[in-house]
């Protein structure tokens, strides 16, 4: 077997090629890397239920993440737990479907079972305050296909318009 010599000239020579491309990162988990963290999730529901600490702006959007977790299967239910924040997306995931989602209301009602001293209207603005910033994190094509499953009335809980379903 013979090696070819490289002349001395082409070893000090500029490579004058384009850089071979590289891929583009795989949708999925390696997204949440230059995604939102958990922090900023919390923020942003902070601000937009002008909660007064950070800790009640948690306890709120972990009770949410967890009741919503229950009432999203399938496909849906693993692209919203990739799209989210780790942190978020295990709250989602971790939660035992439910065989049927509930209406709007009811799932507000349910809600306010779970967090200490709520009622229906801050069960309501605390749903709101949560979903409502969802949207932006994991984009109009997921919000739609999440709120495909879900019964009429969950688009506003969301922050988006309520549109007739086609028969």
């Amino acid at each position: 077997m013979t090696i070819p010599m490289i002349p001395s000239d082409a070893a000090t020579a500029t490579v004058t090629e384009a850089p071979a491309a590289v891929p583009a990162p795989r949708a999925g988990a390696d997204d949440r890397a230059s995604g939102p963290s958990w922090d900023d999730l919390v923020a942003k529901v902070r601000e937009a239920g002008l909660y007064p600490t950070e800790e009640q702006a948690e306890r709120v959007t972990r009770a949410v993440l967890a009741a919503l977790g229950e009432h999203v299967v399938g496909d849906e239910r693993v692209d919203l737990a990739q799209a989210l924040p780790e942190e978020a997306g295990r709250i989602v995931a971790a939660q035992v479907p439910a065989h049927q989602p509930p209406a709007a209301a009811e799932f507000v009602n349910e809600l306010s079972r779970r967090l200490p001293n709520a009622t229906h209207a801050t069960a309501r603005w605390d749903t709101t305050s949560v979903l409502g910033v969802l949207p932006g994190l994991i984009g109009d094509d997921l919000t739609r296909r999440v709120l495909a499953q879900l019964p009429p009335g969950y688009a506003l809980l969301f922050g988006q318009a309520e549109l007739p379903r086609a028969a």
